[in-house]
C-alpha cells in the first residue's frame, strides 16, 4: 500500500468548517498549502522534521517530548497546550507515521477547529487505534466533526470524549456515526452534560451499534424518562459487556427499568450503578432482573441509600437463582447485621466465588415502634367480647345511672376486673375522662368509642390503599413507559407489521428519530392493544403493535383528528369488510363519506354520539303520565264544586 504524499492532506489554516463542506475544501486546502510559497515537504524527511518543518508552517513552537518519543508506539501529549494549529502541526507530522498506536491528546484546549484537523489526519491514518480527546472544550461545534472521525476512520478502535461539554442533541450525531461503525469497541462520553433527550439517543445507539463492548456514561444527567429509555436500548443491546453509569441520579425509576433490561440481556457481564440515589425499593426492584440473568458477574451499589434490608435481598437473590454468574458486589457504604453474615456464609457454601464488600458489622433493620394500645379501645373490646353493656360494667358503683362515679371507685373497679389494662394506662384513662380535675369520672365517653375507632380505621385504610394505588401507577407509568422506549429503539429492520406481510428492508441506516419519548407522560392505550404517543406537537405518533393480527396501516383521514367515540350513526354492515378499523376504533378508509357522520358535515363533529332512538318515546311516555295527573286533579275538582264556590 502507498503512503498518501503530505500535499493529499486537507489541513487548511482557517475557520472551523462543517463536514459537509470539507470534502468541496479539500482542493482548496491543498493550492492555498503550495500557494503561500513554504517548504514542500519530502516523502524521504522524517517525522521529526516533517513535524519541525510543520510547526514553522503554521507558526507554533514545537513540543519537544514529540521529537524525542516519536518512534515510541505510545504518544502522551497530555497537557502540552497544543491548541488547534499545534494540533494541525501534528496533524501534518503524523499522516505517514507508523508506529504511533495510541495518541493521548487530554487537556489540550484542542477545540472543535483542532477536531477537524484530527478527523482529516485519521481519514489518512491506518495504525492509530486509540485516541484520547478529553477535556478539550470540543463542545457542541465540534461533535459534527467527532461523528465524521468515527464515520470515516478504518482503524480506531477507541476514543475518550469525556468532560468536553457535549449536550443532548450532540448524542445524536454520535448515534448516527455509530450506527454503522461497528469497530469502535470501547466509547468514554462521562463528564458531559446528557439528561432526558440525549438518553433517548443512547439509548438508540445500544439498540442500533453492534461493535461497542466498553461504555463509559457516568457524571452526566441520566435520570427519569432519560435512565428509562437508555435502559430500553440495553434490553436489546447485543454487544455491550461493561457498562459504568455512576454518578448518574438513576433513582428507584431508573432501577426499575435496568431490572427490566436484565431480564432479557445476555451480554453485559460489569455494571457499575455507584452514586445514583437508589434506595432500598430500587434494589428490590432491580434484583427481580438478577433473578432471570445469567451473565452479569460484577455489580456496583456503592455510596446509594441502601440499608440491610438492600444488603439482604442482594445475597438472597444469589443464594435463591442458581443460574446467576455474580461474582463480585459493592455496598461498601451499607453496615450490615449478624443475620446478613450468617446468610452469606451459607450462600458462599453454595456459590465459593462471590466476593461482597460492605463496611462492616453495626448496622440494624429499622422497624416501627409498637403502636401505642388505646385503653379505650381495650374497654371497648373486652366489653364485646363478653357481650356487655358499659353500664352493666360500672352499674355495682353507678348506683344512680348518672354515668359519673368517683375516681377512687372508677380506678378499683377497672383493677379488680379482668381487663388487661396496666396502671400507666388506668391513670391515662382516667386523665383523659376526668379533664377537669373534678374528681368524678365521667365514663359517658367510653360509649363514643366505638364510632370513634371505626373511623379511624377506614381513615388508615384509605391512608394504606391511596399509598399502595399511587405506587402501583408510579411503576405502571415507568413499566409502560419503557416498553414504549423499547418500540422506539428497536430498529425497524427487526420489526413485523403483519404476520405475513414482508418486512422492511434492512439494508442500509435506518433513519433515527427520537420523537415518541418526548411526550412519555402522554401514552394513550387503545382497545386493540397498540400504543399511540402523542408528542408534544399534538401530532399522533404510532408505534408498531405489541400483541395483535391487525396490520399496522398509518392514515391520514380526518378520522385520526379525534380520540373521542364514533359516530355511533354509522352503519357498521354498509361497509365492506376489506376496509381497516384504526386503533381507535374509526374506519380509516378514505373514500368513505364523511358528510353522512353529521348533519353539519364536519369531520370534528363525529366524535359526538348519536342519541339513542328510544330516548324520545320515554320522554312521550313522562309527558302523558304529567297529563293524566291533571286530569284527576280537575276531576276531583269537578266531583264538589260546591265547594270550591265557597
Amino acid at each position: 500500500m502507498s503512503i498518501p504524499s503530505f500535499e493529499e492532506l486537507s489541513l487548511k489554516d482557517e475557520d472551523c468548517l462543517s463536514p459537509i463542506e470539507s470534502q468541496a475544501t479539500d482542493t482548496e486546502s491543498d493550492q492555498e498549502l503550495e500557494s503561500d510559497g513554504k517548504k514542500k515537504f519530502s516523502k524521504h524527511m522524517s517525522v521529526a522534521e516533517v513535524y519541525l518543518e510543520a510547526c514553522k508552517l503554521v507558526g507554533v513552537v514545537p513540543v519537544s517530548y514529540f521529537i524525542r518519543n516519536h518512534s515510541s508506539p505510545i504518544m502522551t501529549l497530555t497537557y502540552h497546550g497544543l491548541g488547534p494549529l499545534g494540533c494541525k502541526a501534528l496533524a501534518i507530522a503524523l499522516v505517514s507515521d507508523v508506529q504511533i498506536r495510541t495518541l493521548e491528546l487530554a487537556y489540550n484546549h484542542v477545540q472543535a477547529e483542532g477536531v477537524k484537523y484530527l478527523a482529516e489526519l485519521l481519514r489518512a491514518n491506518f495504525t492509530i487505534q486509540h485516541l484520547d480527546l478529553s477535556n478539550n472544550h470540543v463542545k457542541s461545534e465540534g461533535a459534527e466533526h467527532v461523528a465524521k472521525m468515527l464515520m470515516d476512520s478504518i482503524s480506531l478502535k477507541s476514543i475518550k470524549l469525556s468532560g468536553n461539554g457535549f449536550l443532548d442533541d450532540d448524542a445524536r450525531h454520535f448515534t448516527e456515526a455509530l450506527s454503522t461503525n461497528s469497530r469502535i469497541k470501547d466509547l468514554d462520553l462521562s463528564h458531559n452534560k446528557f439528561c432526558g433527550k440525549g438518553g433517548e439517543y443512547l439509548g438508540q445507539l445500544l439498540a442500533n451499534n453492534e461493535g461497542v463492548e466498553v461504555l463509559d456514561l457516568s457524571w452526566n444527567h441520566l435520570r427519569m424518562k432519560g435512565a428509562v429509555a437508555f435502559s430500553a436500548g440495553l434490553k436489546v443491546n447485543t454487544m455491550l459487556k461493561h457498562l459504568d453509569l455512576s454518578w448518574n441520579g438513576f433513582g428507584n425509576e431508573g432501577a426499575l427499568a435496568m431490572g427490566e433490561a436484565l431480564k432479557f440481556n445476555n451480554t453485559l457481564v460489569h455494571l457499575n450503578l455507584s452514586n445514583n440515589c437508589i434506595t432500598n425499593e430500587g434494589v428490590s426492584m432491580l434484583c427481580r432482573g438478577l433473578d432471570y440473568n445469567e451473565t452479569l458477574r460484577v455489580l456496583l451499589l456503592a455510596y446509594n441509600a441502601v440499608t440491610v434490608e438492600g444488603a439482604l435481598a442482594l445475597v438472597n437473590v444469589v443464594k435463591n437463582s442458581p443460574k446467576t454468574a455474580l461474582e463480585q458486589i459493592n455496598i461498601c457504604n451499607v453496615l450490615v447485621n449478624e443475620y446478613f453474615v450468617n446468610l452469606l456464609e451459607l450462600t458462599c457454601q453454595e456459590h465459593p466465588g462471590l466476593d461482597v464488600q460492605y463496611e462492616g458489622v453495626g448496622g440494624f433493620i429499622a422497624q416501627k415502634p409498637p403502636k401505642r394500645i388505646d385503653p379505650m379501645k381495650v374497654i371497648q373490646d373486652y366489653l364485646d367480647k363478653r357481650k356487655l353493656r358499659l353500664w352493666d360494667f360500672f352499674r355495682n358503683i353507678d348506683k344512680d345511672g348518672t354515668m359519673r362515679v368517683p375516681v377512687t371507685d372508677f380506678r378499683k373497679a377497672v383493677q379488680q376486673s379482668s381487663i388487661p389494662l396496666s396502671r400507666f394506662q388506668i391513670e391515662e384513662l382516667i386523665h383523659r375522662l376526668d379533664r377537669g380535675r373534678t374528681g368524678m369520672v365521667d365514663y359517658r365517653g367510653l360509649a363514643d368509642t366505638r364510632k370513634q375507632m371505626v373511623r379511624d380505621h377506614r381513615r388508615q385504610l384509605k391512608k394504606v390503599e391511596s399509598r399502595q394505588k399511587k405506587e402501583k401507577q408510579k411503576s405502571d407509568r415507568i413499566l409502560k413507559t419503557f416498553q414504549t422506549a423499547v418500540e422506539a429503539v428497536t430498529p425497524r429492520s427487526s420489526m413485523i407489521f403483519s404476520p405475513g406481510g414482508a418486512k422492511e428492508d434492512s439494508g442500509g441506516p435506518q433513519p433515527f428519530s427520537a420523537t415518541p419519548l418526548s411526550s412519555w407522560h402522554h401514552i394513550v392505550m387503545s382497545n386493540s392493544s397498540r400504543y399511540s404517543v402523542t408528542n408534544m406537537s399534538g401530532d399522533p405518533v404510532h408505534l408498531p403493535m405489541l400483541g395483535g393480527t391487525s396490520p399496522y396501516r398509518p392514515t391520514s383521514s380526518p378520522a385520526m383528528r379525534s380520540y373521542s367515540q364514533p359516530n355511533l350513526l354509522v352503519d357498521s354492515s354498509s361497509s365492506p369488510a376489506s376496509k381497516s378499523i384504526s386503533a381507535q376504533g374509526i374506519r380509516s378508509d378514505l373514500d368513505t363519506d364523511y358528510s353522512k357522520l353529521s348533519p353539519t358535515g364536519n369531520s370534528l363533529t363525529r366524535s359526538r354520539p348519536a342519541l339513542n332512538t328510544q330516548q324520545p318515546e320515554s320522554k312521550a311516555k313522562t309527558k302523558k303520565l304529567k297529563k293524566r295527573k291533571v286530569k284527576k286533579h280537575g276531576v276531583k275538582g269537578s266531583q264538589n264544586p260546591t265547594k270550591s264556590i265557597k
